[in-house]
């Protein structure tokens, strides 16, 4: 069960409604599917343009298997994905085909998690930053004149454009891939952990950026991560996941000094806080975590 405190909102760039996407567990000599893993499993959410709504949980909760199916980089197995494309007006994403999946693809697009395995190393910057421009049909003098502006956008230098990912730090990488989630002027970016591989001191400055180029551009941001603290700084809506499903989803602010949900208090309990009188009592979670093949009835937490 839900608890959700959020109004309505008067403007949604994406909805999601009882979004479901299961992977088959196949066993024995002739590799029969005998039951599902429930990664996802009845999710509905809405965004709000020009908002940063945050997805969070614990390793394995399902967060970015979510943001991976609203984009159809993972096949959901049910459910619907309605979007708001300024070519194609409102689409259910699940029902395009591959030349209006082409066009939604232009306008959401991915920082991932890892800035060092997301880079192929054989690349040079222009080719990985330009890689959407000339599967999109610009290249020559325009793809590097444009990928030369997109590096200066996020504080790299034009002059990189010819170096390779190994020449970088991790921040700076991560600056590469917001360059090339960018290239194309997307409305929606999903944003998977993008500054949980970084050091502390880069993580404030990645933010920033992204801050700034949500501000200049009007960009809306699906904020998967675990780290509460980034969350409660960038995000204006949060919904907590656990097991496959939402527990809970509210303005930034209430969950987390009122959250309804015990699961959302044990998580907010286990924020670091600097200071003793700062720090509440903690809750203690015992048992084990619900199994998503084999989940109990009714709340997964009970």
């Amino acid at each position: 069960m839900i608890a959700n405190s959020v109004q309505v909102a008067a403007k949604e760039i994406l909805t999601v409604q009882n979004l479901k996407t299961y992977f088959p567990i196949r066993a024995g000599i002739l590799q029969r599917v005998v039951a599902h893993v429930k990664a996802v499993d009845d999710v509905s959410f809405a965004i709000r343009e020009g908002e940063t709504f945050g997805l969070v949980g614990e390793s394995g909760c399902g967060k970015t298997t979510t943001g991976r199916s609203v984009l159809r980089a993972v096949e959901p197995t049910g459910g619907e994905i309605h979007f708001w494309d300024r070519e194609l007006g409102q689409v259910d994403v699940r029902k395009l085909d591959e030349a209006r999946l082409r066009t939604f693809r232009r306008h959401t697009q991915m920082i991932f998690q890892d800035p060092y395995s997301s880079l192929n190393p054989r690349m040079t910057l222009l080719d990985i930053v330009g890689e959407p421009l000339l599967n999109n049909g610009i290249g020559g003098r325009e793809r590097t004149d444009r990928v030369a502006k997109l590096l200066e956008m996020v504080g790299l230098r034009p002059e990189y454009i010819h170096r390779y990912p190994h020449a970088f730090s991790g921040g700076q990488r991560q600056r590469i891939g917001i360059a090339r989630a960018l290239a194309l002027n997307p409305q929606l970016v999903v944003c998977d952990e993008p500054v949980s591989a970084l050091d502390v001191s880069i993580q404030a400055q990645t933010l920033n950026l992204l801050q700034d180029l949500q501000e200049e551009f009007g960009l809306t941001y699906l904020f998967v991560a675990h780290q509460l603290n980034v969350v409660e700084h960038i995000c204006d809506r949060v919904a907590v996941m656990y097991v496959g499903k939402l527990v809970e989803m509210a303005e930034t602010e209430t969950l987390f000094h009122s959250p309804l949900h015990p699961y959302t208090e044990a998580l907010m309990g286990s924020v670091p806080r600097p200071h003793p009188r700062l720090r509440g009592e903690r809750t203690v979670l015992e048992g084990e975590i619900a199994n998503p093949a084999n989940p109990p009835s009714g709340c997964y937490f009970h």
